[in-house]
């Protein structure tokens, strides 16, 4: 555990944001291309690293894409999806081959956040979380979490978003009012730092920049404002749609999955760290 306070940029209140993962689990399939790709490059990037796990924990897992992933690629390993809904995982639960979930029971569910991980210390030898730290009320202690967790030898292998993401939708809603309507995301720098002081050795880090195209108008699968600071009403929600859409005809938008056209999702992270 680390003893450093929680930053408030990025708290979150997760009680919301469960609900809102809980809401969206029947439809995020259809609405998480990014995430699927990210895991998929995420998966691929294990080729580098000599690693033979025999217990894999999924941290965020959603609906499973990458826990199946996982599965597939250590055969011999017991693959552990944990995510904040409940919903999430049921849908994990019906997508997971029966011979995984019963018969070999390779892969297992638990319910539960990044920041009180219900495992015992040393237990995994490979945790792996693909775009799950920027829900996280306090990354530093999940990161903790995520440590402690980890045998002598583990690897971790986690994204994040980087703070470019939905920039222009920040900018928008700081002319509405001055409560918190987008989430602030972690810089490089400072998640380097934050896991040099949980003690992980060697972080490695890098950085892409994808661009989306969408037919029609959707909402970030699960990632609604969950801050704490947040606040809603009918002629306020009004004046946010129009600033929202004034700024996608202005420019072209970097961030994720609220804007019709295309937009870039700017400083996806991948990091490694033993």
């Amino acid at each position: 555990m680390t003893d450093n306070p929680p930053d408030q940029r990025y708290r979150i209140n997760q009680a919301l944001m469960r609900r809102a993962f809980d809401r969206a689990a029947h439809t995020y399939d259809d609405n998480a291309p990014l995430q699927k790709e990210v895991g998929a490059r995420m998966v691929q990037r294990l080729d580098l690293v000599r690693l033979d796990p025999r217990r894999v924990l999924d941290i965020g897992s959603a609906t499973g894409g990458s826990t199946r992933m996982l599965a597939r690629r250590y055969p011999q390993a017991r693959v552990v999806a944990l995510d904040l809904s409940l919903n999430m995982l049921r849908m994990a639960w019906s997508a997971t081959p029966l011979r995984d979930k019963w018969f070999g029971k390779r892969t297992g569910f638990t319910c539960a956040a990044a920041e009180a991980l219900p495992f015992a210390s040393g237990s995994m030898d490979l945790v792996f979380s693909n775009l799950t730290l920027q829900w996280c009320g306090e990354p530093e202690r999940a990161l903790s979490e995520m440590r402690r967790v980890l045998a002598p030898g583990g690897l971790l292998m986690f994204s994040s978003f980087g703070p470019d993401t939905l920039k222009e939708l920040r900018t928008s809603f700081a002319h509405v009012d001055e409560f918190v309507h987008v989430h602030a995301f972690m810089d490089m720098h400072d998640l380097g730092d934050a896991l040099l002081r949980v003690r992980f050795s060697n972080p490695v880090m890098d950085v892409e920049q994808f661009t989306l195209t969408w037919a029609r108008t959707t909402s970030a699968p699960g990632a609604r404002a969950a801050s704490p600071a947040r606040r809603a009403c009918a002629a306020c929600a009004r004046r946010m749609k129009h600033c929202a859409a004034t700024a996608c005809c202005r420019q072209r938008m970097r961030w994720s999955m609220a804007t019709p056209g295309r937009r870039r999702l700017s400083h996806k992270r991948r990091t490694m760290a033993w």
